[in-house]
């Protein structure tokens, strides 16, 4: 073997590329027994479209040992997976091509996108929108794979699967299909996060928390025993949704309020006064309303406190009008 004067970096990555493929460095054999097996199960990342060293950061971790496995004699089952059914993907979509869903507008055959995203956005059907999806999200996924391979992860690329693929449908439906006939699977009215454009819930992982100034509000609550109580609150447009209200189970000022009720003002409904250890004595007046919902605290005392639901905020986003 010849050692060149000037030893370069250029070209290796394919060169090692080329050979690890052909020579199934990284390929899965299914033949082996289980305890042989060292399995790698990684969330699929977002094809969002752009990729950034977290990306890199992430899957270095996990490669490591998956070459550690190896070393130890396991067969590592290792593929890669897109997470491409998704809002992400929806949003990135109606981005890119400047297009929205209309699931009300009949199929298209001879419908093709914009050269530039128009603005507003067109609608176009559920088909037309899903095949955009399909289209944006291959091309993604090609960047994708090229970053991973050019890095040299240990991935078994045969293996490869995307969320919004048949199979990986398939299996996802017949997983509840299973948990369904166990009766693990179920319906219940319960608060969550609310897309009012995509009309879906979303996780906390895709929301972005953003400080707003407010200002307290004093509002009053009318007593049965003559003797007003009040309240302070960033969020007086919830007062038709209050449910009760809630001291803290040691505070003086309240002890004699629980167990009783009072009235919200505006609209007169009658709500228990509750105790419970989560109010703070020392914010406000000391004494809060509970709405349905108006953050966290407030589920966690409709849970604790067995409290009805009174949701006035609608599917899109404003409030339900007063009957």
């Amino acid at each position: 073997m010849t050692v060149p004067d000037k030893p370069a970096l250029e070209g290796l990555e394919a060169k090692w590329m080329a050979r690890w493929d052909e020579g199934r460095v990284y390929a899965f054999d299914r033949t082996r027994p289980r305890a042989q097996i060292y399995a790698i199960d990684t969330p699929p990342p977002t094809v969002s479209g752009s990729l950034h060293v977290g990306h890199v950061f992430s899957y270095t971790h996990t490669d490591v040992i998956a070459r550690f496995q190896r070393m130890r004699g396991k067969d590592v089952f290792y593929p890669m997976g897109w997470d491409d059914n998704g809002l992400p993907t929806e949003r990135r979509v109606q981005n890119y091509f400047g297009v929205r869903c209309d699931p009300s507008l009949p199929y298209d055959p001879s419908f093709e996108p914009p050269k530039s995203a128009p603005k507003p956005p067109i609608s176009i059907s559920r088909p037309n929108f899903i095949a955009l999806c399909a289209k944006l999200t291959e091309e993604d996924e090609k960047a994708f794979e090229a970053l991973w391979r050019y890095l040299g992860l240990s991935v078994d690329w045969s293996m490869t699967y995307a969320t919004i693929g048949r199979r990986a449908q398939h299996v996802s439906q017949v997983s509840f299909l299973r948990l369904l006939a166990k009766g693990l699977a179920y319906q219940l009215e319960a608060p969550t996060l609310w897309d009012i454009d995509f009309r879906t819930a979303v996780a906390q992982a895709e929301l972005e928390d953003r400080e707003q100034p407010g200002a307290y509000h004093r509002i009053r609550f009318g007593s049965s025993s003559g003797q007003p109580v009040e309240i302070e609150t960033t969020r007086p447009e919830l007062i038709p949704a209050c449910v009760a209200l809630v001291a803290h189970p040691d505070d003086e000022r309240y002890k004699p309020l629980f167990g009783t009720t009072v009235d919200t003002p505006l609209f007169g409904v009658r709500v228990p006064v509750k105790p419970h250890e989560l109010a703070d004595p020392e914010k406000g007046s000391g004494i809060a309303m509970i709405c349905t919902f108006g953050d966290l605290t407030d589920v966690i005392w409709w849970r604790a406190l067995s409290l009805p639901v009174r949701a006035i905020i609608q599917a899109n986003g404003t409030l339900r009008p007063l009957t």
